[in-house]
């Protein structure tokens, strides 16, 4: 069933569903504890239900990351690489400005590039209050 421009009504997939029918993935407590050390973070007490969660989580993501390594990709007739961007209208890296003609800028001169600066720092708009 689709609305007059073909787009269905009702999602014809899901990750989850399609996630269910690969193998679930087990993370021994060795590769957990590993992989937080490599992560500069402490564990959770092994047999907590913290430790189990993240566990769990953590095999859903092994699993994501396996099933994606399963795409082909191979079989695709275009050689460009897609403009993946997803932003709103009127945002984002305006890619349709040429570079400066001013050689080698360093060091303060480089503000001159920002789109705001004040006292001779950059200003970074932050929804955080301090």
């Amino acid at each position: 069933e689709t609305d007059e421009y073909g787009i269905p009504l009702k999602p014809t997939w899901s990750v989850q569903k399609l996630l269910s029918s690969y193998p679930a993935p087990s993370i021994s407590p060795a590769t957990f504890k590993r992989l937080h050390e490599l992560s500069a973070l402490l564990p959770p007490e092994e047999g907590t239900p913290e430790y189990f969660k993240l566990k769990h989580e953590l095999e859903d993501l092994i699993k994501l990351v396996e099933a994606t390594k399963l795409i082909n990709v191979e079989d695709t007739e275009s050689t460009d690489i897609p403009d993946g961007r997803v932003m709103a209208e009127g945002s984002g890296i305006p890619l349709d400005r040429t570079p400066r003609e001013d050689g080698d800028v360093r060091g303060q001169d480089l503000l001159s590039y920002a789109s705001r600066s004040a006292n001779g720092m950059y200003v970074v708009e932050t929804d955080r209050s301090r």
